[in-house]
């Protein structure tokens, strides 16, 4: 009954409620059970949220980790901007759909250099994302990109365009969040301020809500917490 009503709730919010939320709707019905349980059950299922790091961590616990260059190296300070990018791609969900949304941050002045949006995970979504930040920010020779290890960032186009552009690509290990823990607080505060609550429906919308998140609030009147 415990695992019919999981999925029942589950499919009923397209795939975005986690056990955390799924636990308070089983609460608001009288069921009360502990969040844990609730977790364990949905993996028992092979249910996972929509965004959820779980099972990007399970996928790379199960794959054999290939040696890539991680200058970056959990140094996570600079002396100066656009000596050191990170980025990530964030899923938003809206009403009609996934959006998403490949962004760079500077590690040196927590803003962002660079993003893009588009309905479909590609090298493209990258690769634009990284050169509209290039011809933003125009940084020096030898500016460390840094990344996780997905298909987008390691494949041979995203890469090509950073060897055209003077640029070092750096690659978290796998399955470990902390070589890129910048981009997992910018994803936390995205969802916080952004996604939670806000309800966004059509792709235009969207666009427009992120852009003003992040050129008219993010990254001018938003105080960051960098290390100078």
């Amino acid at each position: 009954m415990l695992r019919a009503k999981i999925q029942e709730i589950f499919k009923e919010h397209k795939g975005w409620y986690g056990s955390l939320r799924i636990t308070k709707v089983l609460e608001k019905k009288g069921i009360k059970i502990n969040r844990k349980r609730v977790g364990k059950l949905m993996r028992q299922m092979n249910l996972y949220a929509k965004g959820s790091r779980y099972r990007h961590k399970r996928y790379n616990k199960k794959s054999p980790s290939i040696e890539r260059p991680n200058p970056l190296n959990q140094v996570f300070h600079t002396d100066g901007r656009n000596k050191m990018w990170v980025g990530d791609i964030i899923y938003i969900p809206t009403q009609k759909g996934t959006l998403n949304l490949a962004v760079f941050v500077d590690m040196y002045s927590r803003k962002v250099s660079g993003w893009s949006m588009s309905t479909r995970v590609k090298d493209s979504l990258v690769i634009d994302a990284f050169l509209q930040g290039y011809k933003k920010e125009h940084p020096p020779t030898e500016v460390i990109i840094h990344t996780d290890q997905g298909s987008q960032y390691i494949g041979s186009n995203f890469q090509a365009i950073l060897k055209k552009y003077d640029a070092i690509s750096s690659v978290s290990r796998k399955g470990n969040l902390y070589d890129n823990a910048l981009m997992a607080s910018f994803y936390k505060t995205i969802k916080r301020k952004l996604i939670h609550g806000a309800k966004l429906t059509a792709s235009e919308q969207t666009r427009k809500e992120v852009f003003k998140y992040i050129e008219l609030y993010y990254n001018t009147k938003k105080m960051h917490s960098s290390p100078h």
